[in-house]
């Protein structure tokens, strides 16, 4: 599921939920860049009652051009492996469609200093290394936040604002 098609479904998500995301959203200044980890896409795409709501504002305030969502190729290659191994190639190749041309974020190109700075967090805080990707393309971008739903990044926290957790 996209954005468009979630419209609708708003109305059945947790309003507690709800809150939690704007509240997410105070700390962020108008037209803050976020980079994504794959968690809350996920969400997005399977339209995932239980974790969206949190995360839901983020995306509607994507949609009014108030934020803009950054992910890397890290985030589509962990998304898309999900319905390959399923054997659900036909999803596999909607959402990367979707990547394509639907849902208007940035894709961050990852380069030599993304992984240099990646291989340090690595070493520092012993994340995985597509944390670390994730940890570094979002400080390197500049962007003001990585949204996440994975608490491994709780040590390095002291880098960069975490939001999400």
């Amino acid at each position: 599921m996209g954005v468009s098609r979630l419209q609708g479904f708003e109305k059945r998500l947790d309003p507690a939920g709800l809150a939690d995301g704007e509240r997410m959203l105070e700390g962020l200044g108008l037209d803050a860049t976020v980079l994504l980890d794959t968690a809350p896409v996920i969400y997005l795409l399977e339209g995932n009652l239980q974790h969206l709501p949190r995360f839901w504002p983020l995306f509607r305030a994507c949609q009014a051009r108030r934020l803009r969502i950054a992910i890397t190729p890290i985030t589509v290659a962990e998304v898309l492996a999900g319905p390959w191994k399923a054997g659900k190639e036909a999803l596999a190749e909607r959402y990367e469609q979707a990547f394509r041309e639907g849902l208007g974020w940035q894709v961050v190109d990852l380069d030599v200093g993304i992984a240099a700075r990646a291989s340090r967090l690595r070493a520092r805080y012993g994340l995985r290394l597509p944390d670390a990707f994730q940890l570094a393309a979002c400080l390197v971008t500049g962007a003001q936040a990585l949204v996440t739903h994975d608490r491994d990044f709780g040590k390095a926290a002291k880098e960069a604002t975490i939001l999400g957790v």
